[in-house]
């Protein structure tokens, strides 16, 4: 690329979004990718920020009985380690990610599996809304009650600006919010440690104190009540699981081995975000923390154990200003993951084929722009409050691992002669689904009314859209299969002909994508319209890099593979009928842009030329096809023309 002729546009797209990337570099999957540090920075803040909100929403749901905070503690912990366990075996099983998408669709069927990733993608829509505005509240709680208007503002200028620097690469976006991350580890590290063994000489104190409310509690509530409210405080807390996806979501991210990285990226997730959840509850019940107007528990929590502090209000500013950051970083999980899952469903034909598709950066740069506005009309349509917000969030989280664990507990049971630890896995997996499904059913109820209906409102209309998209996508695909049964093999008569390619001659160039009846329609289209005028054939096809290639090098080399195969077939029919023949292929992530450098230089070696595409044509073209067709040979006519090379489009009829 020569950067003296670029306009200036594309030298402040440059500037924004950094340099194009190259694709044929070898080391390109080793840049790009994370060591489980990184992936732990940006996969795990969504989860580890949950703290933040998830065990102060326990706590307050345990009203005056707060003696059971310290069982609270335990379960919370404990179902994070047994959520990230079953995901740990996800991540074995399904190493190329995916997550809740990939294993509700290969173990409970494609019905499971578009609910999966449709549920995910509005979680994650509402992951970025939710962690802006509550970031939003943290950083002007501590402004004047004046600049209150222009708090909206900020936030989409913080969507906005996580837009841009997604954009500019997972990688790049990570290292640039990983200080903020590291800041909150350290505060709460201390704020935890300290709350804790500073009251170790009055554990035999509190442990009395316990005994007594809960005896007390029996009294009052009686076994079932005590157990129902303590379900009902657990299942509230919900939030605090949000994020423990993300590692199985994200796993093409990972430096290879991928499965090694994942599973530790997985141990730090769980241990950080079972030890900061459960400490805030144990420290809530030892310092006797109780709601304050204007504060979160966690603003309290700090200020008691910094008390006695020489720098104690700073330290306790710094701890509540790490968590309202952290929040812009757990927002970063929405923009790495939803757009893969969007990526993930493209490639099964749930999404528009364009979800599929990478910048010149190399991401998934639809995927992030629809995230991006999405959770722009989410915090408009909220007008930024969090209350409005909190009640859509977390339902959709819980049924995609309800699913998960369903499909893994069916897998291992139907598998069990052929998993020799069937034994040791599936008692996990129906444990995570027994809690998921208590969270689950509790939430709804408890949010239904509240505003939690318009989730799972909006998440049916993302799978009626799926379905519709899906139903458009097999039509044209019947169509086009019909053409394979037709065409692909051709009888011919006469000898083969092996004589190259003369450059003196007319040459045909006819850009191809697999092997398929519609190529071949093309080129018997070419034979007939144009009789006895082409002496040559000259096949070309790009091996385009989308989502569903670019899961490592291997990947992108059978992809390189499969091109070559197909268009030594085009090669192989044209000289059975008699023609001289030839082909050419590139690699690149744009089709129009690869495919025209490639017809040009082709142009250049056979002057007597002109290119041929083939254009699927619908009998009412409206915009539901131009969005899900991206009517490529149109845009590669536009640049050959451009460049002065003929090209002709010949249409391929599908009656829809």
């Amino acid at each position: 690329m020569n950067e003296e002729n670029d306009s200036f546009g594309d030298r402040i797209k440059r500037t924004l979004f950094g340099k194009p990337r190259n694709i044929k570099d070898p080391s390109i999957f080793h840049k790009l990718a994370l060591i489980p540090i990184l992936a732990w920075i940006g996969l795990g803040a969504d989860g580890l920020s949950s703290a933040s909100y998830g065990p102060e929403e326990a706590f307050k749901a345990l009203g005056k009985h707060t003696y059971l905070a310290l069982a609270l503690a335990l379960a919370t912990a404990l179902t994070v380690f047994i959520i990230s366990y079953a995901y740990s075996r996800i991540i074995e099983y399904f190493p190329s990610g995916g997550g809740g998408y990939i294993v509700a669709t290969h173990t409970l069927g494609e019905k499971a599996g578009v609910l999966s990733g449709s549920a995910l993608l509005v979680d994650y829509m509402l992951t970025i809304t939710v962690s802006i505005v509550s970031c939003g509240d943290a950083i002007f709680s501590f402004f004047p009650m004046t600049w209150q208007p222009y708090k909206t503002a900020f936030e989409v200028g913080a969507i906005l600006f996580l837009v841009i620097i997604n954009l500019r690469g997972v990688k790049e976006s990570v290292t640039m919010l990983a200080p903020i991350f590291l800041i909150f580890i350290v505060t709460h590290v201390l704020m935890i440690g300290y709350g804790i063994f500073s009251h170790v000489g009055q554990v035999g104190a509190v442990a009395q104190q316990i005994q007594g409310d809960y005896r007390a509690g029996l009294v009052s509530l009686g076994g079932w009540g005590m157990l129902l409210l303590f379900l009902r405080a657990f299942s509230m807390g919900g939030g605090t699981f949000t994020g423990i996806e993300a590692v199985s979501n994200g796993l093409q991210i990972l430096r290879e081995p991928r499965v090694h990285n994942g599973k530790r990226t997985m141990v730090y997730l769980a241990v950080s975000l079972a030890v900061t959840a459960g400490g805030i509850l144990v420290c809530y019940l030892l310092l006797g923390v109780s709601p304050v107007a204007g504060k979160t528990l966690n603003a309290v929590l700090a200020g008691k154990v910094f008390a006695g502090w020489g720098i104690g209000s700073i330290l306790a500013l710094i701890t509540i200003l790490s968590e309202g950051a952290l929040l812009l970083v757990g927002a970063q999980t929405g923009f790495v993951d939803g757009p893969r899952v969007m990526g993930n469903m493209a490639v099964d034909y749930w999404f528009p084929h364009r979800f599929a598709s990478l910048s010149s950066r190399l991401t998934m740069q639809n995927g992030v722009l629809l995230m991006g506005g999405s959770a722009i009309l989410l915090l408009i349509y909220s007008r930024g409050r969090i209350s409005t917000l909190v009640v859509m969030y977390s339902i959709n989280v819980f049924l995609t691992f309800s699913l998960s664990e369903l499909g893994m507990s069916r897998f291992f049971i139907k598998n069990r002669r052929k998993e020799p630890h069937w034994k040791k896995h599936l008692p996990v997996h129906l444990t995570g689904l027994a809690l998921c499904l208590t969270i689950l059913i509790v939430t709804t109820l408890e949010k239904f009314t509240r505003g939690g209906w318009l989730t799972l409102v909006i998440t049916m209309v993302v799978v009626i859209l799926c379905y519709l998209i899906k139903g458009h996508y097999n039509k044209v695909r019947t169509g086009v299969r019909e053409l394979d049964d037709m065409l692909v093999a051709i009888p011919h008569k006469g000898g083969y002909n092996t004589d190259p390619a003369d450059a003196k001659d007319m040459t045909a160039i006819q850009l191809v994508s697999g092997y398929t009846g519609f190529g071949v329609h093309t080129f018997l289209s070419i034979i007939r319209g144009f009789p006895g005028l082409y002496k040559n054939f000259v096949f070309v096809s790009i091996s385009e890099v989308d989502a569903g290639a670019f899961k490592g090098s291997e990947a992108v080399s059978c992809l390189d593979g499969s091109t070559c195969d197909a268009l030594k077939k085009y090669v192989d029919l044209a000289r059975r009928l008699g023609f001289p023949a030839e082909s050419r292929h590139d690699m690149g992530i744009d089709v129009v842009e690869t495919a025209s450098a490639l017809c040009q230089s082709v142009a250049r070696e056979f002057p007597k030329s002109t290119v041929f595409a083939g254009q699927t044509v619908f009998r009412r073209p409206g915009i539901i096809n131009r969005i899900l067709h991206n009517e490529t040979a149109f845009a590669i006519q536009q640049e050959l023309r451009w460049k002065g090379i003929t090209t002709v489009i010949l249409p391929i009829r599908i009656n829809l």
